[in-house]
């Protein structure tokens, strides 16, 4: 079966792996099968067959900040007498804002306050409170589930400390707990306020910045928690970040009998955080699709065959032959190739 192949320049267009690529054919003369040899039939330029990894990248508009924020309300009734200022940071031991000049202090854990704590009572909000005492620099008991006669001695100690009256115990709304240190936002409450049990004084936000994207449900398949993205700043600069959250929302539709739309809310972490800025619109770019030690080609290397498919022009030295390829995934300009008798190193013509 005879095999006719051509370079003269015809724009084909690929849309193999979202990437559009065109194409050279035209009227070469015709060789016998896919190994034929043809001899004096040099094209203008080269390029190499590599051995790579590929990868197609995405890129989508977000918003760097501090990511969402959460409110924060009070368990106990009085007068607002101190409140911590808009974008500071609060840590374990720190005050978060004062009631009738008591402080309310910041800890960490995972388990909210449910209780009021006192000697004899047993569960993980005592190991995760005596935690936190060891951690102060408070000792003399043991770290358990057991609150103890001596955890309330330790805690009488650490009462004193913030000038609160020691009674060894831990009354329902003197703590807070957070996962770590947090940054007030805004204020929610006036200094002198009179609040009650759920009364909102404070929003508070991780202390990190973030990167936020919002995709359609069509991109799911970029939100991978772990993977890794790069993060173009407003300066033009390039830092690199990691998924560290995936959630899904959904956006009621504004008019009746429309359809609610729902969104994959991305948010991206950095081990080393741009400086400098605080809130700007960066551009995030993902990695879509990736392919792993696979060989490559330009994709203006690709021959369309008269018969259908593509090729390419193997030069050896003085002579060329036609190799027909199967093709992969388009990125960055080359494409996926496999084939028989191809090899890195290996030299393809390019068409002009």
């Amino acid at each position: 079966m005879r095999r006719r192949w051509t370079t003269a320049a015809v724009a084909v267009a690929l849309t193999a792996g979202g990437v559009a690529a065109f194409l050279l054919t035209g009227g070469l003369p015709e060789t016998e099968g896919n190994d034929a040899q043809a001899a004096g039939n040099q094209p203008a330029a080269t390029a190499d067959i590599t051995r790579q990894t590929l990868v197609d990248k995405e890129s989508h508009g977000g918003s760097l900040g501090f990511g969402d924020t959460a409110a924060l309300t009070t368990r106990l009734s009085g007068t607002v007498t101190a409140l911590p200022a808009a974008d500071s940071t609060i840590k374990r031991g720190g005050t978060l804002y004062q009631v009738d000049n008591d402080p309310v202090v910041l800890l960490y854990g995972s388990l909210p306050a449910y209780r009021a704590l006192s000697p004899g009572d047993e569960g993980a909000d005592v190991t995760q409170f005596e935690k936190n005492l060891w951690a102060l620099g408070y000792r003399g008991f043991t770290v358990d589930d057991e609150y103890t006669s001596a955890t309330a001695d330790a805690v009488e100690d650490w009462q004193d400390d913030l000038g609160l009256d020691d009674t060894g115990t831990v009354e329902l709304g003197r703590v807070v707990y957070a996962g770590g240190p947090i940054r007030v936002a805004s204020r929610s409450a006036d200094l002198g306020a009179s609040v009650q049990p759920g009364t909102e004084l404070l929003t508070t936000s991780a202390t990190g910045r973030v990167a936020t994207v919002e995709l359609d449900i069509a991109d799911q398949r970029l939100a991978r928690k772990g993977a890794k993205v790069d993060v173009t700043l407003p300066d033009g600069k390039t830092v690199a970040g990691k998924i560290t959250a995936v959630t899904t929302t959904v956006e009621e539709a504004e008019n009746p009998g429309q359809q609610d739309t729902t969104k994959i809310q991305v948010t991206v972490g950095f081990d080393k955080a741009p400086q400098g800025l605080d809130y700007a619109a960066v551009t995030v770019l993902f990695v879509s699709s990736q392919r792993e030690n696979v060989l490559t080609v330009p994709v203006n290397a690709l021959l369309a065959l008269a018969e259908g498919g593509y090729g390419l022009q193997i030069v050896d030295g003085t002579a060329t032959r036609i190799v027909a390829v199967e093709t992969g995934l388009f990125a960055s300009g080359r494409v996926e190739v496999t084939g028989d008798g191809l090899a890195e190193g290996q030299k393809v013509g390019i068409p002009t």
